[in-house]
């Protein structure tokens, strides 16, 4: 089998007169974690459904493990596990029941169930709720709860739009440990607003705004295009702000200096660079030349938040995902 295991060509998708999505073609390979971003309403799960078959496209096709999913979408939809936003399941069901149910409908029988069970428990760590209602569980624990369901059957695919939604910084610490674990031998795609959680889990980041892709690449790629990347923050006393932040702006490596409070009694000056290069030479001799007192220094990578401000211009105010109203 190729290592492409999801190849998308020309997807579109109309709702009446709003083209949700526009033409959005991308793979990716087997070991590749893809971050799909975009601001409300850009076509993000319209195109999750899409690939996973539960909306049929306007134009264009997905081959997901090899199989058109217009022409085998069942043969495609076994290679696949999706954790669809909401986390959708039933609230009278047991966790247990519900994953039981599951393993059924996936084909799983007698010993597969029961080990596949156990090993999806333990990995969304669900153990303690195991036979409560889901009707009752927190949004954390329901979210695990359809966390478990899309890794029961160890697909090669895996296609989790928001996974960490609703849990605390320890679970979402988890959840993000145990897709780099899974990573190596699938592909997955993650659609999430944490741009930390691209940084921290994704080997590529795919920016899409009004159904179109506007940026494809690594997280270090998409950050060099930040006018941050290679800036040097400097983290000084509220008394040396002044004196430090005139002699940074005067050096010819540094295009501005701006200032930010860190506390109560420190600050951090950042020097754009006036160039490509970080200007952390040039800022190091100036420190040590005046005997500036410095509680920290270093060299941005850049700000993803800030590439993606300026990709994205998708009014939130005004639009919603019409795969939403679609699906209901």
């Amino acid at each position: 089998m190729s290592d492409t295991l999801i190849d998308i060509r020309g997807l579109e998708k109309s709702f009446g007169l709003l083209k949700a999505v526009n033409g959005i073609s991308f793979a990716v390979r087997r070991g590749e974690v893809l971050g799909f971003l975009g601001p409300n309403g850009a076509g993000k799960s319209t195109t999750m459904k899409m690939i996973t078959g539960y909306l049929s496209p306007s134009a264009g096709t997905a081959f997901v493990a090899g199989f058109d999913i217009g022409r085998d979408r069942l043969a495609a939809q076994r290679a696949i596990g999706y954790l669809p936003e909401g986390a959708p399941s039933y609230g009278d069901m047991t966790p247990r029941g519900y994953l039981r149910f599951i393993a059924e409908v996936r084909g799983l029988k007698a010993d597969a169930a029961l080990w596949a069970i156990d090993r999806a428990v333990e990995r969304a760590d669900l153990a303690a709720v195991l036979d409560q209602p889901i009707e009752t569980l927190s949004k954390g624990f329901k979210r695990r709860v359809g966390l478990a369901q899309a890794i029961l059957h160890d697909p090669p695919i895996l296609i989790l739009d928001e996974p960490t939604d609703g849990l605390d910084p320890n679970q979402k610490h988890a959840v993000r440990q145990l897709i780099v674990s899974m990573a190596a031998s699938k592909s997955i795609i993650i659609s999430t607003h944490i741009l930390e959680e691209v940084e921290a889990v994704c080997s590529r980041a795919l920016i899409i705004d009004r159904g179109r892709v506007v940026a494809d690449g690594t997280p270090e790629q998409l950050m060099a295009r930040s006018p941050h990347h290679n800036a040097v923050t400097v983290v000084v006393g509220a008394a040396t702000r002044s004196p430090l932040a005139e002699a940074l702006q005067a050096l010819p490596e540094v295009d501005r200096v701006e200032v930010e409070d860190a506390g109560e009694t420190r600050v951090r000056l950042t020097a754009v660079p006036a160039g490509e290069r970080a200007p952390i030479d040039a800022v190091s001799d100036l420190i040590k030349r005046d005997g500036f007192p410095v509680q920290g220094l270093y060299v941005e990578s850049g700000r993803l938040d800030e590439v993606f401000r300026t990709l994205t211009s998708l009014d939130t105010g005004g639009h919603t995902d019409q795969s939403k109203a679609a699906a209901s």
